[in-house]
C-alpha cells in the first residue's frame, strides 16, 4: 500500500498466488494506513532510517488494480475470489463508516450487542469504537468480548440485519470464532493507554483471573523489567547492544537499571555511552525496537529459553 502501483504489483508477482490472495484481501479491508503506523512497520523490518511517510490507500479497488497489474490475463479468477471473500466477511460493511458514525448509532445499544459487533472488528477499528464509549460501558463491552466464543449464525445475522437496514447498506455473514481474550488483548494493545489502564485496573478488581489472562496477552516491553534474572541474562544473548541503546531511550529508569545490573561493569557502561551519543531520537524508531525485542522474548519463550511473567513480579527460583 505504500508503493506505486507498479512498484507494488512487481513485488506481488513474485509471491505464489495464496500469498496474492492474503495480501490483497487484507489491502481491500483496509482503508488507509497512517504515515506513523507505517514508520513502525518499516522499522520493524528495515535496521536504517525510515523517512516521512503519508497515509497510503487501500480499499477493494486498490487490491483489485494490483492483481490486474501483477498477473495480467490470470487476474480474473484472483479478483472473483477477492470480491467474494470480501462480501462474505460479517460486517464487512461497517468499513465505509468512520467510527464516531457509527457510535451514534450503537452507544445505546446493549454491552451485549456492542461487543458482538466489535469482535468482527479489526483491532484499530474497535479501539476507536470502545475509546467513544463511556469508562462503564466499555468495560461491559470488553468483559463480553472476553467471554463471547462462537457465535450463532442466527445471532449475527439478526444484528447485521438490523444494522444494515440502519447504515443503508447490505451484506451476507459467514460463521466464525469471534471474541475471545486474545481479541480483547489485541484491541486494548492499540487503545489509547487511559483507556487500557482504566479497563486493566477495573477487571483486576472484579475479576484477577481474566485480567491476569488478557495481561499475559499483553506483553509489552516495560514488562521484560519483571523477568529474571538468568532470563534477562539470556535475552541479553540475543540483542545487541545498539538495540537496547535505542529501545532503553523511551524506557523507565528501573527498567535500565535492571537491564544493565544483568551486564558486565564494561557492557554496561559501553550500552550507557552509545544511549548518550544517540541524543534525540523519534519515539516511532524507540517504539519499533522495543517492539523487536519484544517479539525476541516470545521468540526466546516459544523455544523454552526463557519464562515470561505471569503476574505482576519477577519469577523467583531456588537451587
Amino acid at each position: 500500500m505504500s508503493l506505486p502501483n507498479k512498484a507494488a504489483a512487481a513485488v506481488l508477482a513474485k509471491l505464489p498466488s495464496h500469498y496474492i490472495e492474503a495480501i490483497t484481501i487484507r489491502i481491500a479491508q483496509l482503508d488507509s494506513v497512517a504515515g506513523d503506523e507505517q514508520e513502525i512497520v518499516m522499522a520493524q523490518f528495515l535496521t536504517s532510517k525510515t523517512s516521512a511517510i503519508y497515509a497510503s490507500p487501500g480499499g477493494l479497488e486498490r487490491a483489485k488494480e494490483l492483481i490486474k497489474e501483477a498477473l495480467g490475463r490470470d487476474a480474473t479468477e484472483l479478483i472473483g475470489t477477492l470480491q467474494q471473500t470480501i462480501e462474505s466477511m460479517p460486517f464487512s460493511f461497517v468499513k465505509k463508516v468512520d467510527s464516531q458514525t457509527l457510535l451514534q448509532f450503537i452507544s445505546d445499544e446493549h454491552p451485549q450487542t456492542i461487543a458482538l459487533l466489535m469482535s468482527h472488528f479489526t483491532a484499530n477499528y474497535a479501539a476507536e469504537v470502545l475509546g467513544g464509549l463511556t469508562p462503564e460501558k466499555q468495560l461491559e463491552v470488553i468483559r463480553r468480548i472476553a467471554t463471547i466464543g462462537r457465535t450463532s449464525p442466527e445471532a449475527v445475522a439478526e444484528l447485521e440485519n438490523a444494522l444494515e437496514q440502519r447504515l443503508s447498506s447490505m451484506v451476507n455473514m459467514q460463521q466464525a470464532n469471534v471474541g475471545g481474550v486474545e481479541s480483547v488483548a489485541e484491541i486494548l494493545n492499540v487503545s489509547e493507554r487511559s483507556i487500557e489502564r482504566s479497563i486493566m485496573e477495573a477487571l483486576a478488581r472484579d475479576s484477577a483471573e481474566l485480567s491476569a489472562e488478557i495481561r499475559r496477552l499483553m506483553f509489552v516491553f516495560e514488562d521484560i523489567s519483571k523477568l529474571a534474572a538468568r532470563d534477562i541474562q539470556t535475552l541479553l544473548k540475543n540483542v545487541e547492544t545498539s538495540q537496547w541503546a535505542m529501545a532503553l531511550k523511551g524506557a523507565s529508569k528501573a527498567l535500565q537499571d535492571k537491564i544493565m545490573e544483568n551486564m558486565s561493569t564494561r557492557a554496561a557502561e559501553n550500552l550507557r555511552e552509545e544511549m548518550g551519543y544517540l541524543g534525540s531520537v523519534r519515539v516511532s524508531e524507540v517504539e519499533a525496537t522495543q517492539q523487536k525485542i519484544v517479539d525476541i522474548v516470545r521468540t526466546l519463550e516459544d523455544n523454552g529459553e526463557i519464562s515470561r511473567p505471569t503476574g505482576d513480579t519477577e519469577e523467583q527460583y531456588v537451587n
